[in-house]
């Protein structure tokens, strides 16, 4: 079973868990050298960042690629916003999942509900946003469904929209619901290690 083999993986990654700041937050190490690090929220256990860093073909470490949560800019980014003013206005899509779906969030979208068109590409397993205005055009895939290779359902898909935001879920499967459940309890089992203890570099 797919789901089973990312199971597997999770379970013999090497793994740190550190509770700070009201957050869980895991670090995993694959034996492929690629490193994962997800945050839950300790009141509502809901995941609110997963990221992504794997090494260059020289062995270098590259950035962390956020799957879910907000990112945040860099110095360079920072400094380089203060020179180049970049519009405001310009939509800004990230994921930010709940207990029961896969969550997608597109703010300074200020078009009413009948505009948008939620379908799904099954050949390239991706969901896609479409705007009737032509305003807006997003094609976006469910990593979590890849990994455990579950099927993409349209049924699952549904959207709304309030306060020039338009929020996109998909219901997750009961093996998906299964998986984080148990991913969750085995989390809690295990000891954290104090803030100072953990080196920054693999946070």
């Amino acid at each position: 079973m797919a789901a089973q083999s990312w199971v597997d993986l999770l379970r013999s990654s090497r793994k740190t868990v550190l509770v700070h700041d009201g957050k869980r937050k895991v670090h995993y190490l694959f034996s492929d050298g690629k490193q994962m690090a997800e945050e839950y929220d300790m009141k509502t256990d809901e995941l609110v960042v997963r990221k992504w860093r794997t090494k260059s073909k020289l062995g270098a470490q590259g950035p962390w690629e956020m799957e879910v949560g907000e990112s945040f800019p860099s110095t360079e980014a920072v400094l380089e916003h203060q020179l180049i003013k970049e519009n405001c206005s310009n939509p800004v899509f990230m994921r930010k999942d709940t207990k029961t779906c896969f969550q997608w969030r597109v703010r300074n979208l200020p078009y009413p509900k009948e505009v948008y068109s939620l379908s799904v590409d099954p050949e390239e397993r991706s969901c896609i946003i479409r705007t009737t205005n032509k305003k807006y055009y997003k094609k976006f895939d469910i990593p979590d469904l890849h990994r455990c290779q579950l099927p993409l359902e349209s049924s699952a898909l549904t959207f709304t929209h309030a306060n020039n935001t338009l929020i996109i879920s998909y219901k997750k499967p009961k093996e998906i619901l299964t998986l984080e459940e148990d991913l969750l309890k085995n989390l809690k089992k295990m000891k954290s290690v104090n803030d100072g203890d953990v080196d920054c570099k693999t946070q």
